[in-house]
């Protein structure tokens, strides 16, 4: 009897440009102390549904969900953190899967983040030791590429590292909030 034997085709990730990334890291180096502001304009449409502008780009649409008394047309503010987190982890991992040369044939990432909401933004519970925002967030990367499980181990502890969104929420960071 013959056995047939399915094989599972991978599909590869598209990288980015090698050369393009090279570039980057060269710059980065050479000016170790740029900074670049980034912008964007929040403008509330109705309820709690916002519209964001980033440069010339369509809205990004943020709402809040109906038992927080919005009508669930998007993701709320802080499920859009953790997307923002998800997407810089991704962006990170696929730079630095180019640089070490590696192939990447599966990039996921799974997050969830513990948050306290009875403060209701301020109109709920103001207890003065109520810790706001993310106590714990929680990521789980899928990923599969050429190299040993150790490479990809490694992989992900650098890009977390060096991630600017992560270190965001893990740092103190100044924001200033101002009647304009």
């Amino acid at each position: 009897m013959s056995e047939v034997v399915a094989l599972k085709t991978q599909t590869v990730l598209e990288p980015i440009d090698a050369n393009g990334l090279a570039a980057l890291a060269t710059k980065g180096r050479a000016n170790p102390q740029s900074v670049v502001t980034l912008k964007a304009k929040t403008v509330c449409e109705s309820k709690f549904r916002n519209l964001t502008y980033v440069r010339n780009l369509e809205a990004h649409v943020i709402d809040e969900p109906p038992h927080l008394l919005g009508d669930d047309t998007a993701p709320n503010p802080s499920e859009a953190v953790l997307a923002t987190l998800g997407s810089c982890l991704s962006v990170g991992l696929h730079a630095n899967a180019v640089a070490r040369g590696i192939t990447l044939t599966r990039l996921e990432l799974e997050l969830e983040g513990d948050i306290n909401v009875t403060a209701v933004w301020g109109v709920g519970d103001l207890d003065p030791l109520k810790k706001l925002g993310f106590t714990d967030v929680r990521v789980k990367v899928h990923l599969e590429g050429d190299a040993s499980e150790a490479e990809l181990k490694d992989l992900v502890a650098h890009s977390n590292a060096w991630s600017p969104v992560a270190n965001t929420l893990r740092n103190p960071v100044n924001v200033s909030v101002d009647l304009a």
